[in-house]
């Protein structure tokens, strides 16, 4: 089983990449992937080809799971949290819990809410 590759999204703060990559999690941002300003459904293809599950705080994610899964369209995982629960902290923490017990495998066309 593979471990879970964490790419956030540009409505993510920068630093939860960072947090989790200190923490020993492959984990990269848009930004650092020069991918800032792509659509929505452009990061989740891009996510797709890097065998990413992409985190993020955009709900429109969740409807294009929605139509994905109607088309019978695959993507490696969404891992969605509201942009005002969890502090960045909070969410490194939980994110790499979830890479501890979760694989990539398990990810696949899974929706996961922190």
């Amino acid at each position: 089983m593979g471990k879970i590759r964490i790419y956030t999204d540009e409505s993510t703060s920068v630093a939860i990449a960072e947090g989790l990559k200190r923490r020993g999690v492959d984990a990269f941002s848009a930004r650092v992937a020069g991918n800032l300003g792509l659509t929505d459904e452009e990061q989740l293809i891009y996510a797709g080809k890097e065998k990413a599950t992409i985190f993020t705080h955009d709900t429109d994610f969740l409807q294009i799971a929605a139509r994905w899964l109607d088309e019978g369209r695959t993507h490696q995982g969404i891992i969605y949290c509201h942009q005002t629960r969890y502090s960045v902290g909070e969410c490194v923490r939980k994110l790499r819990m979830l890479t501890a017990v979760l694989s990539s495998e398990d990810m696949v066309n899974h929706i996961e809410f922190l």
